[in-house]
C-alpha cells in the first residue's frame, strides 16, 4: 500500500539529480580505473560457482583482495567457515557493506546469448552474487581510499555474507552481535533495471519434512508397506488445497528431495523441501503452523511418521526512507549502463528468448523512478535491516526483462553486462557511504525512522531460532 504524500515526495526527490563534484568525479575515476580487478573477481567467482556454506575459495578470493588492501580480516565468524568481516579504520561513523557470493544448485549456463549449460557443472550464478561479492569489494576499496586520501574519521566494513540462497548466513551474524556497533549498513544487488526504490521484501522460512515409513515389495505383500512417498504426497495434496485460504501476498513452494528408488519397493523414507513467505514474521508463522498441522495429518492418515527441520528463516526488510531518497539521488548521479555494439548484440539475442519480456531493451540506461513497494523475494538483509538502518540498490546486470534465478541471468552474469552493472553499484555504494560519512544530520535522521519504525521495546526474533548454520543443508 503506498500513501499519495509518500509517492509525491518520492517523485520529487528521483527527479532531483544532484551534479558531480570534483570529488565525486576523482572518487568514480578510481572506481573506473579498478574495473578490470572488479571484473576478474566477478568472473572468477561466476567459474567457480560454489553453493551455500561451500564457497571456500569465493570466500577466500574477497578476503585476500581485502587483506592485500590493507584491510584487518577475521574469518569464520558466526560459526560459518565462510563468513568473514573485513575492517577498515578507526572509531566512527561505522558504514558496513554486505557481500554475497554463493550461487544457486541446478541451474546452469556458459555466458552465451543461446541456452548453453556447461557440461559437468551442478550451480550457476542466477542471482548474480558474483557480481555483489566482488562489486561491493570495489566499493570498499574505493571508500578506504577516500578515507585514507582525506584524513576522514571513521570505520569501513565489509561482510563477507554467505549462503543467502535458503541459507540465511547474515541471520547468524546479526544473531552474534556482529552488527551491533554499526551506523549505516549498504547492500546492493543485481537485476534488469537500475533502481533504488525504498521495496520491502517477504519474510520466509524453509524445512524439510521428512516422513518414514516401512520398505515392502510393492507387489508380493504391499500390504505390509507404508509409503513414506504417500505421506510426501498426502502432505503435498494438503498444502496446494491450502493455498487457496492464504492471503494473496503469501507464497508456498516446494520439491521433493527423496521419493524412493525403485518403483517395486515400498519407500521407507521421503523428503520434501518447503518454502512459505508473507509481508509479515507473524503471517509467516500462522502459514507455518497450518503447515506442521498438515505434515503430521498426511503422516497419520499415510500410517507415516514424520519430523522436520528448519532449514532458514528471514524477516522482511525493514524499509528506510531517509537513506533510500539519498541513495536514489546518488544511483541518478551515476546513472545506467552504456552498451557496446557486441553487448547489444548480445543483449537483443537474450531478449528474443523471453516469453513476456517486462522492461524494453535501452530501460538499462535509465533509472527507475523512486517508489516504495512491496517485493515478492525473500532476504536475509531483512534481519540486518532490524539490526541497523539499512539501505540497497539495484543495478542492471541483466538484459532488461530477464527473471532473477534464470539462464538468462547467468549468462549475463558472467560477462560484460553483469560486470558493468557491478561497477555502477560500487560507485553509488561509495558516494553513499561518502555522504554518510560527512552528514551526521543524515545519519541521525535515518536512526531516528529506523527506531519509529521497529517500535518501543522492539526484541529481535530469529525466524529459523537457535539452531546452528546449516552447513550441510546443499548436501
Amino acid at each position: 500500500m503506498r500513501l499519495l504524500a509518500t509517492s509525491l515526495a518520492a517523485l520529487a526527490v528521483s527527479a532531483c539529480v544532484h551534479a558531480q563534484t570534483p570529488t565525486d568525479q576523482a572518487v568514480l575515476a578510481s572506481i573506473d580505473a579498478r574495473y578490470d580487478e572488479t571484473a576478474a573477481m566477478a568472473k572468477q567467482i561466476w567459474d567457480w560457482a560454489e553453493v551455500g556454506y561451500k564457497e571456500d575459495k569465493s570466500s577466500g578470493l574477497l578476503q585476500t583482495k581485502l587483506s592485500d588492501a590493507g584491510f584487518t580480516v577475521e574469518a569464520g565468524v558466526a560459526g560459518i567457515p565462510t563468513a568473514f568481516v573485513a575492517s577498515y579504520g578507526d572509531g566512527g561513523p561505522v558504514i558496513a557493506v554486505l557481500a554475497e557470493f554463493d550461487a544457486l544448485p541446478g541451474i546452469n549456463q556458459d555466458a552465451s546469448s543461446d541456452r548453453s549449460p556447461i557440461e559437468g557443472k551442478h550451480a550457476g550464478h542466477a542471482c548474480g552474487h558474483n557480481l555483489f561479492g566482488a562489486g561491493s569489494v570495489g566499493a570498499a576499496l574505493a571508500i578506504r581510499d577516500w578515507l585514507e586520501q582525506t584524513g576522514t574519521p571513521g570505520t569501513i566494513r565489509l561482510y563477507g555474507t554467505p549462503a543467502e540462497e535458503g541459507g540465511s548466513g547474515k541471520v547468524y551474524m546479526v544473531r552474534e552481535g556482529l552488527f551491533d556497533d554499526v551506523d549505516i549498513a549498504l547492500h546492493w544487488h543485481g537485476d534488469d533495471e537500475n533502481s533504488a526504490a525504498a521495496a520491502t521484501s517477504l519474510a520466509n522460512r524453509s524445512a524439510k519434512f521428512r516422513f518414514h515409513g516401512v520398505s515392502a515389495h510393492a507387489a508380493a505383500a504391499p500390504e505390509r508397506g507404508r509409503s513414506a512417498l504417500d505421506g510426501v504426497e498426502a502432505f503435498d495434496m494438503m498444502v496446494n488445497m491450502m493455498r487457496e485460504h492464504i492471503p494473496q501476498d503469501a507464497r508456498i513452494h516446494y520439491v521433493i528431495t527423496s521419493g524412493g528408488i525403485a518403483p517395486n519397493v515400498v519407500p521407507d523414507f521421503a523428503e520434501v523441501f518447503y518454502y512459505a513467505r508473507h509481508p509479515s514474521a507473524a503471517g509467516v508463522e500462522d502459514i507455518w503452523a497450518r503447515m506442521e498441522d498438515a505434515a503430521r495429518g498426511a503422516a497419520l492418515g499415510t500410517g507415516t511418521t514424520v519430523d522436520w527441520e528448519v532449514i532458514h528463516g528471514n524477516n522482511p526488510l525493514l524499509v528506510n526512507e531517509t537513506l533510500a531518497k539519498m541513495m536514489d539521488a546518488k544511483l541518478r548521479e551515476v546513472g545506467g549502463v552504456t552498451y557496446t555494439p557486441e553487448e547489444e548484440a548480445f543483449a537483443e539475442e537474450i531478449y528474443k528468448s523471453f516469453d513476456k519480456p517486462g522492461l524494453p531493451l535501452g530501460s538499462q540506461t535509465q533509472v527507475q523512478p523512486y517508489d516504495v513497494s512491496l517485493g515478492y523475494g525473500s532476504t536475509d538483509v531483512g534481519d540486518v535491516s532490524y539490526a541497523v538502518p539499512t539501505v540497497g540498490l539495484r543495478t542492471a546486470t541483466w538484459v532488461p526483462g530477464t527473471a532473477a534465478h534464470s539462464w538468462q541471468a547467468v549468462a549475463a552474469s558472467g560477462m560484460s553486462i553483469g560486470f558493468k552493472g557491478a561497477q555502477n553499484a560500487a560507485k553509488t555504494l561509495t558516494l553513499a557511504a561518502i555522504e554518510l560519512y560527512e552528514n551526521a544530520d543524515l545519519r541521525e535522521a535515518a536512526r531516528a525512522e529506523f527506531e519509529a519504525a521497529r517500535g518501543e521495546n522492539y526484541v529481535y526474533t530469529s525466524l529459523l531460532g537457535d539452531r546452528d548454520p546449516p552447513l550441510d543443508y546443499r548436501d
